[in-house]
């Protein structure tokens, strides 16, 4: 019901909240056809109905090549405008304040790509050709005050510094932010992510701080609740496994060992990395929001940051 999801935007506000990110593509788990959109929908009914728009950074993303979403369509110029001018509608607002583009044309290696990542069949300068037509229409874009900002999502160090190059030769919008996977239990970003966005200047939004719920506890011992993401989808996505159970209950060990929840140790682990790096999260029920927002104030000491330096070495890339 719609109460329930606008009592969320509500309690998010009123904890001091004023980012809110989605994507045309949205809801997922699963992706269906039916209800892409349906996410913008909702956040604009709010807005509309509150008038409470001002109030917020807002964030959305168009899809990259995917069947659910404009019949597959690669990311174009074309695509990119009427994307934005959808998005725009459904959101029921005059600009996105962050567009991001959600994958890259050329593929990626996020979603559990990376075991057989083979970059070897792009061709760079036809890449390099596309991130100029698609700046010249970010361009346009921004001119026109629909959009006020430019990031990327699932994208890779050579992909991002790319694109930084565009912006440099076409005058565009620089990357400002770049929404990948991260956690305590997903640390690709930890190496040459890290050192271009501390160079480029772009933020990481950490999508799945959480591992979609393995850090919360409640798949402690590799039990399926009744209700939850793995019930529901069996393998979070390719999450799922021995060695993500393992490393799971040794962070959550961990939280209860240092007097922590380990929701909030998962989610300040990421707002305490050495380089630029907001936590996106989600939340079923207002029950869960409710204690997510409880640890808004959480910092982990050094000792804390250590053992989990630790727990990470006997439990490196667990999916």
């Amino acid at each position: 019901p719609r109460g329930t999801e606008h009592e969320q935007i509500e309690m998010a506000a009123e904890a001091g909240i004023d980012f809110m990110d989605t994507a045309e593509m949205y809801p997922v788990n699963p992706v269906r056809a039916e209800t892409v959109g349906l996410t913008e929908t909702i956040i604009g009914e709010w807005f509309a109905k509150t008038g409470r728009r001002d109030e917020w950074v807002l964030a959305t993303k168009m899809s990259g090549p995917s069947q659910n979403v404009r019949d597959g369509r690669d990311i174009d110029p074309e695509g990119l405008r009427e994307a934005v001018d959808a998005s725009l509608r459904r959101l029921q607002t005059d600009r996105i304040d962050l567009y991001q583009l959600h994958w890259p044309n050329r593929g990626s290696y996020h979603f559990r790509q990376h075991w057989a990542y083979d970059p070897s069949g792009q061709d760079p300068a036809e890449v390099a050709d596309h991130m100029a037509a698609v700046m010249e229409a970010l361009k346009e874009l921004v001119a026109a005050g629909k959009i006020r900002a430019f990031g990327l999502s699932n994208d890779t160090a050579w992909g991002a510094t790319r694109w930084c190059d565009a912006a440099e030769r076409t005058g565009g919008p620089r990357v400002a932010a770049v929404q990948n996977e991260y956690s305590l239990m997903c640390r690709l970003y930890d190496t040459d992510m890290a050192e271009a966005s501390v160079h480029e200047g772009w933020t990481l939004l950490a999508y799945s701080p959480l591992a979609t719920g393995l850090l919360t506890g409640k798949y402690t011992g590799g039990r399926k609740p009744e209700g939850s993401r793995a019930a529901i989808n069996g393998d979070l996505g390719g999450r799922w496994g021995e060695p993500a159970v393992k490393a799971a209950d040794a962070y959550v060990a961990l939280a209860e060992e240092r007097g922590l929840d380990p929701v909030h140790m998962a989610v300040a682990f990421c707002r305490q990395r050495p380089f630029a790096c907001i936590p996106i999260f989600g939340a079923t029920t207002t029950e869960q929001l409710r204690r997510i927002l409880n640890g808004a104030d959480v910092e982990l000491d050094e000792g804390t940051l250590e053992a989990i330096g630790t727990v990470r070495r006997a439990h490196p890339l667990p999916y």
